[in-house]
């Protein structure tokens, strides 16, 4: 499709959403604009509605689109709608516990930001001017904190009193004089440590107004949210079994529907309205649990940096702040960490009874006197105590494409990623299709790339034998109850239908690509580079000991014959020229050899009177040649 044809469809779409969130609004029913989009792509998936999605809808076609999706929108009845609406609102409301933590900050800082640029921005002079600053310093680290409210007398004061023992007004000075940046991070810090010294006191009993015993009722509240979830959990889990029994009943009796307004496919609905809900309350149960352990964690650490503050102080008159400040900036981190989870549990706990409205519809029809005469519960458990005594499944019943992994001969075989949640991927295939949980204990099969889990080793072969036939059955099941692409993550089968959460985009408008320039400031923050920065902790120690030996050296210099080649000389000399001298003819001149003869060397051999021999007569003759001859 090209781009302006997807332009186009994307407008068709929005317009369709737009009117029949008019028309169900008309009819006293408030529908969000991510739910109507779900629903438009879920009746064009069921073949019985015969929409084709490669060619554009005429006008007859998406006027019956919006009929459909406004009565299927307006059933009161339909447990299919509340499967649809559960899965919306909790993939919408529902992150993780580290993206939650990460926005819940962000938003935070971002309600702290009027009065923090206020405080960094100020440029105070007179005396009235600097005290309105540091009140609103106080107010600052008294939001930033959240131990008590900036408008009780009390909680000011005490504050008030901790930050000045830290940050006296008479450094207001120096704080305007600092950067944008170091403002901000000597905020944080004086926070930190004023939290400290109010929690402190608060344990010595010398302050702690306003401050509420956290510790006390997380461990309080965690167990009672615990007990909720695993009640609700357990009636979940009681009303699917109810629920599967029933279509049991149905299969032995051959019945299409027990009565007018129970037919199997609204028991099929209620049965898939409770597993998407006891999927849920696990994923809350867990989170609960890691809340459970975090708290437990930072209890630990509250009293063991308690009680080293006690040994520190240890009621000094003084004690050195490079000793103590840490240890307060530490204890307010472990108490910022009380506040999230506290914050995290309130968000729980206000998803988890959000979710009940959508089973009103399940337990109607569980009431229903009907249902109620075909209740012969097995419970899964009881299922899988069948396997208990049962032999796995042989090797000659396997099948040649798939691969068994069992329990005691897999590492990591807990974590394998099971398809269709664990449900069981035969009984999923069958038309009258039942979620029943699979039992790992007689293995996980390995088919392209993809991991299944049975009920029992029957169900498991007969699926391996044609588990392509299987799989393209449970993709159909699908289609007729669009709730189970969500329930099952069969999105990536369903390249059509994506997560709620890319849903919420539908309305946006569309991208468009445009030449467009933006000018900004060269240096729109102000910088603070420290040129004598450094990172690496062994150079910082190698200096350490360098001036620390210096401390017992003198200064002494000395120059040397080799001292000028510690630094670059540079010369510049004229290269000499290259010259040259041209004769007329060529010739030579021979020089003569230089011979000189010394004579008379050897003496006389005649002797004087008293019998000692002459001295010699030495002659120097000159034996060379003229040089004319």
């Amino acid at each position: 499709m090209s781009g302006a044809n997807r332009i186009q469809a994307e407008g068709v779409i929005k317009n369709i959403i737009r009117e029949i969130v008019q028309e169900c609004a008309s009819r006293g029913e408030g529908v969000s604009e991510t739910l109507v989009a779900f629903i438009i792509k879920s009746i064009v998936l069921e073949p019985q509605n015969d929409f084709q999605v490669d060619r554009v809808l005429a006008s007859e076609d998406v006027q019956r689109l919006i009929d459909l999706c406004v009565k299927r929108l307006l059933d009161s009845k339909s447990a299919s709608l509340d499967t649809i609406k559960m899965q919306v609102y909790f993939d919408m409301n529902y992150t993780t516990r580290d993206e939650f933590l990460t926005e819940h900050r962000r938003v935070l800082q971002s309600r702290l930001q009027p009065i923090l640029r206020e405080i960094t921005d100020n440029r105070s002079t007179t005396k009235e001017e600097l005290e309105s600053l540091y009140r609103k310093i106080v107010s600052s680290v008294l939001l930033r904190s959240g131990l008590g409210s900036p408008t009780d007398i009390s909680v000011v004061r005490e504050a008030t009193a901790a930050l000045q023992s830290v940050f006296p007004q008479t450094e207001l000075g120096n704080f305007l004089n600092l950067s944008k940046r170091d403002k901000d991070r000597q905020l944080v810090e004086l926070t930190q440590i004023v939290t400290g010294i109010r929690l402190f006191n608060k344990e010595c009993g010398k302050g702690g107004e306003g401050i509420d015993n956290l510790p006390a009722i997380l461990n309080e509240a965690i167990p009672a949210t615990l007990k909720e979830i695993q009640q609700q959990t357990d009636d979940a889990i009681d009303s699917s079994e109810k629920l599967i029994s029933v279509l049991d009943a149905m299969n032995a009796l051959q019945h299409k529907q027990l009565s007018k307004e129970t037919p199997r496919k609204r028991i099929q609905e209620s049965m898939i309205n409770s597993r998407q809900l006891e999927l849920y309350l696990k994923i809350l149960s867990n989170d609960v649990k890691q809340s459970a352990r975090e708290v437990e964690e930072l209890l630990q650490q509250f009293k063991f940096r308690l009680e080293q503050l006690k040994t520190t102080i240890q009621n000094k008159t003084a004690v050195p702040t490079a000793q103590v400040y840490p240890q307060f900036m530490h204890l307010a981190s472990i108490w910022f960490g009380f506040q999230d989870e506290m914050v995290l549990l309130s968000v729980l706990s206000n998803i988890l009874y959000s979710l009940e409205p959508y089973t009103l519809n399940t337990k109607e029809l569980l009431a229903d006197d009907a249902v109620r005469k075909c209740l012969n519960r097995i419970t899964d458990k009881q299922r899988h105590l069948v396997n208990d005594n049962d032999v796995i499944v042989q090797p000659e019943e396997r099948n040649a494409d798939g691969s068994w992994y069992y329990k005691e001969t897999t590492k990591n075989f807990d974590k394998l990623p099971l398809m269709y949640k664990g449900f069981c991927a035969y009984h999923l295939a069958l038309q009258d299709f039942k979620l029943i949980h699979g039992d790992t204990r007689i293995g996980i099969v390995q088919i392209n790339e993809r991991y299944y889990a049975f009920t029992d080793p029957k169900a498991a072969v007969l699926f391996c034998r044609q588990s392509q036939k299987f799989i393209e059955s449970i993709a159909n099941n699908a289609k007729l109850n669009p709730e189970l692409i969500q329930l099952l993550d069969l999105h990536n089968q369903f390249t059509s239908v994506t997560q709620y959460g890319d849903l919420a985009h539908v309305s946006a408008k569309p991208q468009m690509k445009a030449d467009c320039g933006v000018q900004t400031d060269t240096h729109f923050q102000e910088s603070n580079i420290v040129k004598g920065y450094e990172w690496n902790e062994w150079e910082l120690r190698r200096k350490a000991l360098k001036l620390a030996n210096l401390r017992k050296r003198l200064t002494k210099s000395i120059q040397t014959n080799f001292s000028n080649f510690r630094r670059e000389n540079v010369t510049q000399v004229y290269l000499p020229k290259d010259q040259y001298v041209q004769t007329k003819r060529d010739n030579y001149s021979n020089v003569p050899q230089p011979k000189i003869y010394l004579s008379g060397l050897r003496g006389q051999n005649q002797r004087q009177e008293d019998g000692s021999f002459l001295p010699a007569n030495m002659r120097k003759i000159d034996l060379t040649a003229d040089i004319d001859q």
